[in-house]
């Protein structure tokens, strides 16, 4: 055994020998209960930072600690190795997709390997690959054939300078990545899957999996499906040149109906475009700049002020026979609803806003029900609208009602006259899947002039992208231009017809890799459905939560029609999920002015770190920072990224500190669920602890290697109170980790080493009880490691057992502890009143003043004495006594 810690060799020695030894490959074992540990797969972007190392190093943690628990674990990794970057790099470098998105790859890869992280590597996917893309376009056919996959004209982010569409993050603030100038929404042609088919589904399930995620996560998905129980009603239309009859709304709130003021439509509302030539000059103006705004690409964070114009059509209110002005609204969206509401400025914070600017008259319908009884008299001028449930008043024969039953009696009576119904409806849109680009999967469908739209045949699958493809980020789709891919015979017909160019959106990739996992090699199927009911759902997936309307939405809405064409027997993929905290990172930059941007944000032009000059206090804030060529920088704190030039490279870390103590480090710094602000002086103390439990365990090796257990009454009360503390350490090293605790159980570990430096008997002094007591500790503080440092655990067990076979081969299992060991050192303490002894209580050693306190104050015998009398003060004297004092 080297006298000094050198991790990069231990690290490297246990690498070869897990990859020689197979260690981390797994089969369906009906001997051991599985346990599937997944973290969320990568995008090769060429490196890995410290964002990633804290997600895996969590997955590999719990693997780790499942397979010393007797599980057989699942641990499995590939690559979401589709996307835009790998264009923009064909664009800016020239560089194929395919050969940038490989070697990015292989640099990652190298990377996760260097860490140590316990993968089954045979199980490795790649998104980009024939041999996995076919089966996206398996599953696009199946949705084909259930009616889920349909193609309609939709809206996409279009630059008319480049003359191509743009995804959310190139048109982010409404500026074109490439060329700065305005985006705007141009109608297109998209396939959409129908995930609204499943929206009560993903709302009703989520009971099975509510003690599992993260409450924040269903919310946002909650609320992102959006459901809204409410009516539609008919407002009847005045004469319009159009002779459209009636305008329909939907409303979750039918009680204020006495309360509206006008219908608010949108600007592509049938009654505006119907009646549009008869509008007055200024009517159609409006309507034009809201159509025009509409058509924008804007920054949602930024509230859009409300604008709109009183059109001079007029809808009767059904309930009251009130005639309302018919206005347009450019907040009304028409995928929204019908695309027409009612306005309540009294009970509607948006419409109250609407009302205040353009003058509309604001009617209260519900008040409070302590209001309801002298109404008349206590109403005042509202200063914002009351949104909440009330009593009806001013509503006919409705006045008086409770807004719940009035809901529901109004709703059954506009049903019965036949001017409404109870209706749903969702935020929820379907999902457009269609991407006007290259590095995708080809969606399987050709356009037959016989035929029409023709679904591939499966036996043609994969329908594969060609390799050389000019790319140039400008028109069309790349493939368009590569005829060879584009013509092709009808699959029906048998004539020459056209091949579909869009590609298929990147989260289709992510929606059941983690089933392919499962069974990698399979040519016939996505995957066995046997092999799979084996090892799904997921036991525990880790992640960002920034994808939990997406990513997570869509990966359960995929599961549910695999479910329903026969591949799953379950509603849900994952039984549970952790949400890790971001790592984040100071940067720096200048933010350069773009007088087309429509927020007026600009654009942030980053530097790297290093490269700035930072003036900071004596605390380490920033006061100042400047670029090389001295033009004063701003600075943030944001999450790592290679595009913001604050990502840290973990091979750096590796080779200044080896992996192990990057792990610990990146582990311990802060609880999982919080931000790590990352500051690379911390690794430093995880470097030393790793070298102190290497020097006691060396100076320990040879005296504890044969230690036997003793009986009981041979222990001296040092070895009893390091034993003590080893079963304490293993309770709530278990304890924590049993919750996906990770910094807590590290800082136990670095207790219990204290303790073993607090041990004040010498190797060669040693009796065979304090020998034993001794590997007892170092034993278990190695073996509970493991999951945090496991290459060093390795090689320091190793020396304990004199095998170079590694734990899992050696059949070594996670330390029990012993609760009548684990229990705390009990004392007597005497209480006393007013200095004289009246009860004795046992505690625990290590309890605190105020327990102690509370704990005399409650005894059964003192509050015989204490009854009815005024307590003075009590004075406390840690492990020594309670003194009580009370006037006589």
């Amino acid at each position: 055994m080297d006298e000094k810690y050198f991790a990069k060799k231990i690290e490297k020695k246990w690498q070869q020998i897990w990859e020689e030894n197979k260690v981390f490959q797994v089969e369906i074992s009906q001997e051991k209960p599985k346990f599937y540990a997944l973290e969320m797969l990568p995008y090769p972007s060429g490196n890995l930072h410290m964002g990633h190392v804290r997600n895996y190093s969590i997955g590999d943690a719990l693997a780790w600690y499942k397979r010393l628990k007797g599980y057989n674990v699942l641990h499995p990794i590939g690559w979401d190795s589709f996307g835009q970057p790998a264009e923009d790099a064909a664009i800016k470098r020239g560089v194929r997709p395919l050969d940038w998105t490989e070697n990015n790859i292989n640099q990652m890869r190298g990377q996760l390997k260097r860490l140590g992280f316990s993968y089954d590597w045979r199980r490795e996917i790649f998104a980009h690959r024939p041999d996995y893309y076919k089966f996206d376009q398996w599953f696009f056919l199946k949705m084909y054939e259930k009616g889920l996959a349909y193609k309609k004209l939709t809206q996409v982010n279009w630059c008319e300078t480049c003359k191509a569409t743009l995804s959310n993050e190139q048109a982010s603030g409404g500026l074109c990545w490439r060329c700065g100038n305005p985006v705007t929404k141009k109608d297109m042609q998209q396939w959409f899957l129908k995930i609204t088919a499943y929206a009560d589904q993903l709302l009703d399930d989520m009971k099975e999996i509510e003690n599992g995620w993260p409450e924040k996560v269903l919310k946002r998905q909650r609320d992102w499906i959006g459901r809204s129980e409410g009516a539609y009603v008919d407002f009847a239309l005045k004469e319009n040149p159009a002779g459209i009859e009636k305008v329909r709304i939907f409303t979750t709130r039918i009680d204020t109906i006495y309360g509206a003021n006008a219908i608010v439509v949108a600007a592509e509302h049938p009654v505006i475009e119907s009646n549009f030539e008869y509008f007055s000059s200024e009517v159609k103006e409006v309507v034009r700049k809201i159509l025009a705004e509409k058509r924008r690409v804007v920054d949602h964070e930024v509230e859009q002020e409300k604008e709109g114009i009183d059109t001079g059509l007029k809808a009767v209110n059904p309930f009251s026979g009130e005639e309302l002005p018919v206005w347009v609204g450019n907040y009304v969206m028409m995928e929204y609803g019908t695309g027409a509401v009612m306005s309540v400025p009294a009970h509607d914070e948006r419409d109250f806003d609407f009302a205040k600017k353009y003058g509309l008259p604001i009617r209260q319908v519900i008040c409070r029900i302590e209001e309801s009884t002298n109404f008349e008299n206590a109403k005042s001028q509202l200063k914002e609208a009351f949104t909440d449930y009330g009593i009806l008043v001013n509503s006919g024969d409705w006045s008086g009602k409770h807004s719940e039953q009035a809901r529901k009696e109004m709703t059954e009576f506009a049903e019965k006259k036949g001017f409404g119904k109870a209706a749903v409806t969702y935020r929820l849109r379907d999902w457009g899947i269609s991407r006007q680009r290259y590095w995708g999967a080809p969606i399987p469908i050709v356009y037959c002039d016989v035929c029409g739209i023709v679904p591939e045949k499966y036996e043609n699958l994969p329908i594969k992208l060609p390799e050389n493809v000019e790319i140039t980020g400008m028109g069309e789709s790349p493939l368009a231009k590569v005829p060879e891919f584009v013509n092709c015979s009808c699959p029906r017909c048998g004539k020459l017809s056209k091949r579909e160019t869009d590609t298929m959106d990147t989260f289709v990739d992510s929606c059941w890799y983690y089933f392919r996992y499962c069974d990698p090699q399979n040519l016939n199927m996505p995957f066995d459905p046997k092999i799979v009911s084996y090892w799904t759902p997921v036991d525990q997936y880790i992640g960002g939560d920034d994808h939990a309307v997406m990513h997570l939405i869509y990966t359960r809405f995929w599961t549910k029609v695999m479910r329903d064409i026969g591949l799953v027997n379950f509603n849900e993929p994952v039984r549970k999920l952790l949400t890790q905290g971001m790592v984040v990172g100071e940067t720096f930059f200048e933010v350069i002015p773009n007088p087309e941007d429509p927020q007026g944000k600009g654009k942030r032009i980053y530097y790297p770190p290093d490269s700035v000059k930072v003036q900071r206090d004596s605390k380490g804030k920033i006061l100042s920072a400047t670029s090389p060529e001295g033009k004063p920088l701003q600075w943030a704190i944001e999450r790592m990224s290679k595009s913001k030039g604050n990502g840290v490279d973990p091979d750096e870390m590796i080779e200044a500190y080896g992996a192990d103590a990057t792990r610990l480090f990146i582990l311990f710094a802060a609880p999982v669920e919080n931000e790590l602000v990352w500051n690379e002086a911390g690794i430093e103390g995880s470097v030393r602890f790793l070298q102190r439990l290497w020097r006691i365990f060396r100076k320990w090796k040879d005296k504890i290697a044969e230690a036997k257990t003793p009986s009981e009454q041979t222990f001296s009360q040092q070895a009893k109170a390091l034993r003590r503390k080893t079963h304490q350490t293993i309770k709530r090293v278990t304890e924590n980790l049993e919750s996906l605790q990770f910094n807590t159980p590290i800082a136990a570990l670095m207790e219990l080493l204290n303790a073993i430096y607090d041990f004040k008997i010498e190797p060669e002094n040693a009796k065979e009880s304090d020998a034993f007591a001794m590997r007892e500790a170092l034993e278990s503080l190695i073996i509970m490691l493991t999951p945090f440092a496991p290459h060093t655990a390795e090689e320091l067990y190793s020396h304990l057992v004199g095998n170079q076979k590694g734990m899992l081969l050696n059949g070594v299992r996670f330390p029990d502890f012993e609760l009548h060991l684990a229990k705390d050192e009990e004392i007597e303490i005497p209480i006393q009143i007013n200095g004289k002894i009246r009860s004795k209580i046992k505690v625990s050693a290590e309890i605190k003043e105020e327990e102690l306190k509370e704990l005399a104050l409650t005894d059964h015998k003192i509050k015989e004495y204490i009854s009815n009398k005024e307590i003075n003060r009590v004075i406390v004297v840690p492990k020594r006594l309670v003194n009580i004092v009370i006037k006589p």
